[in-house]
């Protein structure tokens, strides 16, 4: 199967998760792949930042196809983005761990509806973009048993490393039990502030521990970053010179020339 189902991981919030899945999508789609973001988090931060509405009553959003009223075709929306597919979140997912708690398949409810998705459909996305919630909960490891591989943003500032390491004993026991082929693609270093000695410290722990599983390109801290989901763009479409820009611009490059490497290994 050609598409590949990536997703973006940390059970902590505000590390640049969603920001990441946004200019990722934007990154790809602009280098003209297809790409279908799926907004895995009852906040909608994905869906508000690709320009659409997570308040609007419609039933056309993930939640309606985990509980199984809708099929993924129904929901996809159209961004103004070319190339760029979004189904959307709001907070009626929150619900959904009460709701499907008898259901033993449940953590393969996301899997089996992408998979019937994409085989059924001819639909031709060269990767699928899940933006987990910033928790280790039932969403997260429904994402973790769908994904082929993880992006983990890190945020370069204390306590970033003891929360990964929560994390990567999550990861092992889904490979373990649910997805023996899940690997992590990458650690991303996001707001690194050059000044702040702090940020230099842990990049350099992280490199140590996970040595080539770190991107070369750190995601700096930037006020147009945060800026841009108000406006509903990728800061890529946003202000393409600033230096969040550059640095979702070269993460995509590194992500794609990794692929190459990933393909020539295989």
């Amino acid at each position: 199967m050609k598409e590949k189902i990536i997703s973006i991981i940390n059970q902590k919030g505000g590390v640049g998760k969603t920001t990441t899945v946004i200019n990722l999508a934007a990154g790809l789609s602009m280098k003209s792949k297809k790409i279908l973001v799926i907004d895995l988090d009852p906040q909608g931060n994905a869906t508000t930042g690709l320009g659409l509405s997570n308040t609007d009553k419609s039933n056309d959003t993930i939640y309606s196809v985990l509980n199984g009223t809708k099929n993924i075709s129904d929901v996809i929306c159209k961004t103004k983005f070319n190339n760029l597919d979004l189904i959307k979140s709001n907070v009626d997912l929150s619900g959904l761990e009460v709701e499907t708690a008898g259901d033993n398949r449940r953590a393969f409810i996301l899997k089996d509806q992408i998979m019937a998705y994409l085989n059924d459909s001819g639909a031709s996305y060269d990767y699928v973009l899940i933006d987990c919630p910033p928790s280790l909960s039932l969403l997260t490891i429904m994402a973790l048993v769908a994904s082929n591989s993880l992006v983990v943003p890190l945020q370069t500032e204390f306590f970033a490393l003891e929360g990964l390491t929560q994390l990567m004993k999550t990861i092992e026991r889904i490979k373990n039990n649910l997805n023996p082929e899940l690997i992590i693609r990458g650690i991303l270093l996001t707001m690194y502030d050059k000044r702040n000695k702090l940020s230099s410290q842990v990049e350099k722990e992280a490199r140590q521990y996970f040595q080539d599983k770190v991107y070369q390109t750190v995601v700096p801290r930037n006020v147009r970053l945060s800026e841009a989901p108000s406006h509903g763009v990728p800061v890529l479409i946003y202000d393409k010179n600033c230096p969040g820009s550059k640095s979702y611009f070269s993460f995509t490059e590194e992500f794609l020339n990794q692929e190459k490497i990933m393909e020539s290994a295989a």
